[in-house]
């Protein structure tokens, strides 16, 4: 991803193994701090994966990757830390996947560990490619949450087409919605754009539907889990997002690497929703916007079925819900 730091434009990654440390760009401080994360256990990993250091479901899965290559390193026994990094957060898919992966290599985890975290990068730079053959020059498109390089190590899943269209000179506007509670919107998607030169304009959540009656041509979203229907798990609000889409018209579209799909998993129903802390809907940057003794639900993931997805953007080329049994059963998941 491109980076603007003290005036110098950076490309970098979001996580990378250096000096038997793992580097991450720390989330948590984006848009107004630059800091970087040094990780150098299984079990900071970990912690970083559960406090939003690192976040957005391929990121996560490469962090798990790496979590098992920095236990190896400290002759930690791999199922002990198998099973702390699963632990983590249940819903994005790709941690599972990556980890599974790890269990089954012999010897160092370095190499398997990196090797992994760069075919996600080459499967997204794939989708971007794939995808940006949809974007047509002046379209207006809606992203929910941040899918940009950040969740995916490098160049993201729902901005990579957006990258892609506008590096090859096509014009793009994005409605970057907040995504409350957290505001992955606000802080690090429109962070992305910035930082890549692409218009964009943040709206509140409740203002996607307004904008989606007459002004939104396409809405890309990510996704943390896929079942084999094509139910799919994302941030929470999308499937709001995908109803009114639908409502309207507006093409839906969902931009995911091959390792969020769960093919064992007949259908959404079935997606473990995380639930977290009451105060990240209560506070705002430690400032409490809340009534004094309320309480909160939090969910951080919602379902959203399949019949709203106009299609799949992967790797391996764009398919509608209704052929997606028929791809998986040939893809390599």
């Amino acid at each position: 991803m491109r980076v603007r730091t003290s005036g110098d434009v950076v490309d970098m990654r979001a996580l990378w193994w250096e000096d038997e440390a793992v580097k991450a760009i720390d989330q948590r401080a984006l848009p107004h701090d630059f800091e970087i994360a040094t990780i150098r256990t299984h079990t900071e990993m970990a912690e970083a994966i559960s406090n939003m250091t690192i976040r957005g479901a391929p990121s996560i899965g490469a962090a798990g990757a790496y979590g098992m290559a920095l236990a190896w390193r400290n002759e930690i026994n791999l199922e002990d830390a198998a099973q702390t990094l699963r632990a983590t957060r249940p819903t994005a898919y790709d941690l599972f996947h990556a980890i599974d992966l790890m269990s089954s290599e012999d010897g160092d985890l370095r190499r398997p560990a990196d090797r992994y975290a760069d075919s996600v990068v080459s499967r997204c730079e794939r989708i971007g490619t794939n995808g940006s053959e949809l974007i047509e020059d002046d379209m207006k498109i809606l992203t929910h949450c941040n899918a940009g390089a950040l969740a995916t190590v490098d160049f993201g899943t729902a901005l990579a087409p957006i990258r892609v269209a506008h590096r090859a000179g096509r014009r793009v506007f994005v409605f970057v919605d907040e995504t409350r509670p957290r505001l992955q919107g606000a802080k690090l998607t429109a962070w992305e754009l910035a930082n890549e030169g692409i218009e964009y304009a943040v709206i509140a959540d409740n203002a996607a539907g307004h904008y989606l009656r007459d002004e939104v041509d396409m809405v890309i979203v990510g996704a943390d889990r896929i079942a084999a229907n094509g139910d799919f798990a994302n941030k929470i609000g999308t499937y709001e997002k995908a109803v009114v889409a639908g409502e309207n018209g507006v093409p839906f579209y969902v931009a995911a690497p091959l390792s969020t799909f769960d093919p064992a998993l007949p259908s959404g129903e079935g997606i473990v929703i995380e639930q977290r802390s009451p105060d990240e809907v209560l506070f705002i940057d430690e400032v409490r916007v809340a009534a004094g003794g309320s309480n909160a639900l939090n969910p951080a993931f919602d379902v959203t079925p399949s019949k709203f997805v106009t299609g799949f953007i992967t790797e391996q080329g764009i398919f509608r819900a209704d052929n997606l049994k028929n791809f998986l059963e040939d893809a390599r998941v």
